[in-house]
């Protein structure tokens, strides 16, 4: 495989300013067909970016277009409409978190992928952050050595923010009127103000979910949900507790999300930056204080100019070359549906 070809089903906003505008850039990596309904807007971004083909839909796309990966950026209400057909080509797909929006409609998208020789990959952009690459290995590392003691805790704290920090600028769009598009259901077992917070929920705190496990490096389950819906605690399969901080504060131009993981000696401190900033990775943080007359120290690495969703995109080409990334695949992402649904039965009894 010499380049990658790709094809993009939808160049909304996200697809655009978050993921194609990433994709045309990498020399390993084609972008060869877009499908998008809105007929004028697919025109004018295939013209921006030198995309040789258009199509009105995905499944004209399949037709024509011999792919070696689809990144397909919908509504997560659309996924289970849309991957079962996405995965017929049998190649490997992304799209953005969640996986949908109920856990039935994500069992069934898992049964139909398991039917297929595709892969899922799931957007959790943040475990693609320089950072959280360092921040990862690093507590690997010392839950093997155990030079700073035990792992004793996690934190995540995402208090609402500007989370575009100006990544729509360069945002085309046109006047094509959206046509209605069949979406997937709410969880049926709900009434409505238990779905109206369950899709709130899933929408703006799945990604600290899904960092929440890979911080740990397992499973955990939701011991507790603040009525005041500021926290909600989580402990781990060995035992380990966590907490996620929702909105104990806000902020309107700026974006303060951190994760700080707990040894017995020292902590690692993780600063992720805006969702949609460019060219600026987190930050990470090392605090070592092993005692015994050993002088503590706090160590800042400096990490390369790449965001969170550059690399996001080198990593899928590196997926679907079939090379290790930490992108989070479907089934770990039905998971994540699974931990929203425990919260909402703790907060709501439903």
């Amino acid at each position: 495989m010499e380049k990658v070809r790709l094809g993009f089903v939808g160049v909304g906003g996200m697809g655009q300013c978050a993921h194609l505008i990433n994709y045309v850039d990498l020399p390993d990596c084609e972008v060869v067909a877009i499908a998008e309904i809105r007929e004028n807007l697919g025109k004018k971004v295939a013209a921006r970016y030198g995309i040789p083909h258009v199509y009105r839909d995905h499944t004209e796309l399949l037709a024509h277009e011999k792919l070696d990966g689809i990144v397909a950026s919908q509504p997560y209400n659309r996924h289970g409409v849309l991957l079962p057909d996405l995965y017929a080509a049998g190649v490997p797909v992304f799209t953005e978190k969640p996986l949908t929006c109920s856990l039935a409609v994500g069992e069934k998208i898992l049964q139909s992928l398991r039917k297929s020789k595709a892969r899922h990959f799931v957007g959790y952009h943040k475990r693609s952050d320089p950072a959280t690459v360092y921040a990862r290995a690093e507590i690997d590392r010392l839950k093997k050595t155990k030079e700073l003691g035990a792992f004793r805790y996690v934190r995540i704290c995402m208090p609402p923010g500007d989370w575009v920090a100006a990544g729509f600028r360069h945002l085309l769009s046109s006047n094509d009127p959206m046509p209605a598009l069949e979406t997937d259901p709410l969880p049926e077992d709900m009434d409505k103000e238990t779905q109206d917070a369950y899709n709130a929920f899933v929408n703006y705190y799945i990604h600290q979910v899904n960092l929440m496990r890979h911080l740990l490096g397992e499973p955990f389950r939701v011991v507790y949900a603040d009525p005041s819906q500021v926290i909600l605690v989580v402990r781990s399969e060995s035992g380990i507790t966590g907490v996620i901080e929702m909105a104990p504060y806000s902020t309107t131009i700026d974006w303060q999300e951190e994760a700080l993981v707990a040894f017995e000696k020292g902590y690692i401190r993780l600063e992720l930056p805006a969702p949609l900033a460019v060219n600026r990775p987190g930050r990470v943080t090392l605090f070592r204080d092993p005692g015994d007359g050993a002088v503590p120290q706090t160590i800042v690495p400096q990490l390369p100019w790449m965001h969170a969703m550059q690399q996001q995109a080198h990593f899928f080409i590196r997926a679907i070359r079939g090379e290790s990334t930490p992108l989070c695949e479907a089934a770990e992402a039905l998971e994540d549906l699974r931990i929203a649904r425990e919260y909402m039965r703790l907060l709501k009894g439903k």
